[in-house]
């Protein structure tokens, strides 16, 4: 049993105190998580803090088998990380997932998410840069930067309605969001 109580290693750290669980109150409040959903993220937490820091590095995540053939899961950690420090603490965990709940973020909120992860830059649009590094962390070698690019170009002139040469979030809201698959494939099991 552990209770999640606030400590200088991070705002809710784990720690082993008998038979009751505490949770941070505004956390319930400020996701869509149960307290019992809480419970078993704060588990999850737990192992995937290898160090025991009261944090999960990069490293931590990656340590997952099924992380480690995600390509992208460098750019949800990133966004995942909004205090910037490179590491995720647990609050940073439980609102990150909150996004992928079936109760959770509405379609917009996930659109919104993907849109951050190709908006590196995080300038409020997609460039042609943006959309070629993150689709070359997704395909890898499987195709070569010329065709890349091409499949690239096409997307930004089919996508950018307006002309600027970049992808805002309504032109990528117009063109992803009518996928009604969309909604469906970002939700995860807590």
């Amino acid at each position: 049993q552990h209770y999640f109580i606030q400590s200088n290693l991070s705002p809710y750290v784990l720690i082993p105190m008998g038979n009751e669980h505490s949770l941070p109150h505004n956390l319930v409040l400020t996701t869509q998580f149960s307290e019992e959903e809480l419970r078993r993220l704060g588990r999850r937490f737990k192992k995937l803090d290898i160090d025991k820091n009261g944090t999960i590095s990069v490293d931590e995540f990656m340590s997952l088998p099924e992380l480690q053939q995600n390509p992208l899961v460098r750019r949800v950690i990133d966004l995942f990380d909004t205090d910037r420090n490179g590491e995720i603490d647990f609050k940073e965990f439980v609102q990150g997932l909150s996004q992928f709940t079936v109760k959770g973020a509405d379609k917009e909120s996930k659109l919104k998410f993907a849109f951050k992860v190709y908006d590196i830059d995080q300038d409020g649009y997609i460039s042609n840069g943006e959309l070629f590094q993150v689709l070359k962390m997704m395909v890898g070698t499987n195709l070569k930067d010329v065709q890349l690019q091409q499949i690239v170009d096409k997307t930004i002139l089919i996508a950018d309605t307006d002309g600027d040469g970049k992808i805002s979030f309504e032109e990528f809201s117009a063109m992803v969001g009518t996928n009604t698959d969309f909604h469906n494939r970002m939700v995860v099991d807590i």
